[in-house]
């Protein structure tokens, strides 16, 4: 096999580790910002627990790798050349379009960037392919292109930030309604309870969709899908209590609650932008090891179909590099 294929190996591990600090830079102030700006604790506590919730959401997000496998297109109808080209073109492209709006100051979404680099370069390799073979014409293109699932994540994003913008409205109104009037004697008496559904929330979306994946198959998590109502209502229960008594005693539930919240944000934030920034590097080198054991540079990528768990020390040494960043 030729060393070029080495080389840009290494040129995607590069890439994935610079992909990463420029993430974690666009991506940071999204969960930090209340907890900060709130001065819920301590700027280093704040740091710590973001830092346990990256480092957790990391090692678990080997689940969602797929996207950058197979998601966008047909790996069965690309050879090693092909994809070792389209992933690398991903790569550059991904990174420098977030370095751009990071300087501008602008605003985007990791995601949205990765799914529309990766949609754009699988559509280049495809036209190229198809322009270089007489046989075929651009009526074929949608057999590359998995459009479905394409549009479906697409959908996914806008839709998104339809339900926050909907979501987050309907309950700071809520909010405001209960405890804007007579607010100490209020939330003295009915702020445990209202805590205690936020807090429920965060367990539920932290735990029983975070967590999910890596405690498949689990007794708690079959059990917890079945009875999903009643384990709802008594963690609701069980955290509504446990922040009466921290209530009397005193202490400001409202930073437990927000720091809970952040936790829970680092944790989804990191197993996101995992995905992101090494999902493709690491499906480049599965690509790069399935062509290395065949020896041959144009084979076709069936093999990245194929549900495969991520290194779990490249999980782990990309988790820590998250956390330095911070």
């Amino acid at each position: 096999m030729s060393a070029i294929y080495t080389f840009i190996v290494i040129v995607l591990g590069i890439l994935a580790v610079a992909g990463l600090f420029v993430g974690v830079t666009n991506d940071a102030v999204n969960f930090l910002n209340s907890a900060i700006g709130s001065k819920a604790a301590p700027k280093k506590v704040i740091l710590m627990i973001a830092s346990i919730g990256i480092i957790i959401g990391a090692v678990t997000s080997s689940g969602m790798m797929e996207v950058a496998r197979s998601g966008m297109f047909d790996p069965s109808l690309f050879t090693f050349h092909e994809v070792m080209m389209l992933y690398l073109g991903v790569m550059f492209a991904n990174i420098i379009l977030l370095d751009l709006y990071n300087t501008w100051g602008l605003p985007t979404s990791t995601t949205v960037s990765l799914i529309f680099c990766l949609l754009g370069s699988a559509i280049a390799v495809s036209i190229f392919k198809i322009a270089s073979n007489p046989e075929i014409t651009l009526a074929n293109l949608g057999e590359y292109i998995n459009s479905d699932r394409a549009l479906g994540i697409i959908a996914a994003i806008l839709l998104s930030v339809v339900l926050a913008f909907t979501c987050g409205m309907i309950v700071m109104y809520i909010s405001r309604l209960i405890f804007t009037f007579r607010y100490h004697k209020i939330f003295r008496n009915w702020g445990a309870l209202w805590c205690g559904i936020s807090l429920a929330s965060i367990v539920y979306f932290a735990v029983f969709k975070g967590l999910k994946a890596p405690l498949a198959g689990t007794a708690f998590i079959a059990y917890v899908t079945e009875n999903m109502g009643m384990a709802l209502l008594i963690t609701w229960a069980a955290c509504s209590v446990i922040l009466w008594i921290l209530q009397r005693l005193n202490v400001n539930i409202l930073k437990i609650t927000i720091l809970a919240g952040t936790f829970a944000l680092a944790l989804a934030f990191a197993g996101n932008d995992l995905v992101n920034f090494i999902g493709v590097p690491i499906a480049g080198y599965d690509s790069y090891q399935m062509a290395l054991a065949s020896g041959d540079t144009q084979m076709l990528m069936s093999g990245l179909k194929e549900s495969v768990p991520a290194n779990f020390s490249i999980l782990v040494f990309a988790g820590l590099i998250m956390v330095v960043t911070l």
